[in-house]
């Protein structure tokens, strides 16, 4: 009988000069926790940190976007120290968005504070837009940004990302950047 390889051997691993971005593992659910659950990170995201418990359902998460929709997250990791980054990717989390993102795939950055000011958000999403050219194509993606969090929005405009408009997301405001691959 054939068994087929589990679908996580299938993400690909991108990788520029100084990271390596990878599938998510078991044994990344620490760092995914304190990754979100550190008051820094999660200041413009969501405004509060995260239980492990939501932790635990956000790497869920992750791990079943590449499951059911052939995309997903990453872990961002240094290569020359292995050392944890961040997570990057794209995601569609069907936000109830004013206005809607429609079906377009939302792209999504968060680093830990310590890797912050290296250039290492801009690495990483560069690297995820050149795959995502080769997946998506010449396709419409996303980003939602707190009007307030320039480190992000500076990252997106490097990015080529264009500000669309403000809009609202769970009652608060967030800006909708676009970019075509």
């Amino acid at each position: 009988m054939h068994r087929s390889l589990p679908f996580w051997l299938n993400i690909p691993v991108v990788e520029t000069d100084r990271l390596r971005l990878r599938a998510h593992t078991i044994e990344d659910a620490s760092k995914v926790t304190a990754l979100w659950s550190n008051p820094e990170v999660t200041r413009y995201i969501g405004g509060k940190p995260l239980t492990e418990e939501e932790c635990w359902s956000r790497l869920l998460r992750y791990v079943g976007h590449w499951s059911m929709l052939g995309f997903g997250y990453w872990v961002v990791e240094e290569r020359a120290t292995g050392d944890f980054v961040g997570e990057v990717g794209f995601s569609d989390y069907k936000r109830d968005v004013e206005p809607s993102l429609g079906a377009v795939p939302e792209v999504g950055w968060v680093l830990t504070p310590s890797k912050h000011g290296m250039g290492y958000a801009t690495e990483a999403v560069q690297a995820v837009l050149g795959w995502g050219r080769d997946r998506f194509g010449l396709s419409p993606v996303t980003c939602l940004i707190h009007p307030n969090h320039q480190a992000s929005i500076h990252v997106a405009q490097k990015c080529g990302f264009k500000k669309r408009q403000l809009g609202t997301y769970k009652g608060n405001p967030t800006l909708i950047f676009d970019l075509i691959l």
